[in-house]
């Protein structure tokens, strides 16, 4: 039997437990409010539009423009994120100015909910398939605006929408959300799934660009430091 005296005399264990995490930071990922609301009016539309990067896919949108709402569906559903836009725009002319300023505020509500872009992956891409269409989009939240539009739309009308108006949105929001983004079309001869499957590859690409990379979640990623 051993004594409580011979337990006392025994050495005592020099192991320890060294802590390999850099202590400046933090043991657990913050939790990041990804929210914006952005509301613009100008003598052509009155556009508001909010929008959660964090979402689950739900879309309350009215435009105006039919097609275009069903394109910002497939937006907020496969890029899962939330979105709320209203618009009201001088149709009676056309669609130009109201597809165009639904671009331009939806790419400021994106811009504001990513705030400084710490943490996130930044580059995104994705290739969609809607039956015979095949679109690649690449895109990058780089800071700098560009656009290389590769589509090849067949048909001048979709419905009513005018599919000349594809481009002028993607060109409002690059420029206002400060992305780089390439649109190729690798296949399709159906104007709508052309559109179609270019507005899913997008919303797959901004979600994949969007989301927070755990090994670096405090940081800009960026060799500079800055987007």
């Amino acid at each position: 039997m051993i004594s409580l005296q011979t337990l006392a005399n025994r050495p005592k264990s020099t192991m320890q437990i060294h802590e390999t995490r850099p202590s400046n930071l933090p043991l657990t990922i913050p939790t990041l409010s990804r929210r914006a609301t952005v509301k613009r009016t100008t003598g052509e539309t009155d556009i508001q539009v909010a929008i959660d990067l964090d979402g689950t896919g739900k879309c309350l949108v009215d435009t105006g423009l039919p097609f275009l709402d069903h394109m910002l569906h497939q937006l907020a559903s496969h890029g899962l994120i939330d979105l709320e836009i209203t618009a009201k725009g001088d149709l009676h002319i056309d669609g130009h100015h109201t597809n165009e300023d639904v671009g331009i505020t939806l790419g400021q509500a994106l811009s504001q909910a990513l705030g400084d872009r710490k943490g996130i992956s930044r580059f995104g891409h994705f290739i969609a398939p809607l039956d015979e269409a095949l679109v690649q989009v690449t895109l990058d939240f780089s800071g700098r605006p560009h656009l290389s539009y590769g589509l090849e739309i067949p048909t001048p009308l979709v419905g009513t929408y005018d599919t000349q108006l594809v481009r002028e949105f993607f060109v409002a929001i690059v420029n206002h959300s400060q992305m780089t983004l390439h649109i190729r079309q690798l296949d399709g001869i159906n104007s709508h799934h052309i559109i179609e499957a270019t507005f899913k590859a997008f919303a797959r690409a901004i979600r994949m660009a969007t989301e927070v990379d755990p090994r670096r979640a405090h940081l800009i990623p960026s060799s500079k430091g800055v987007i």
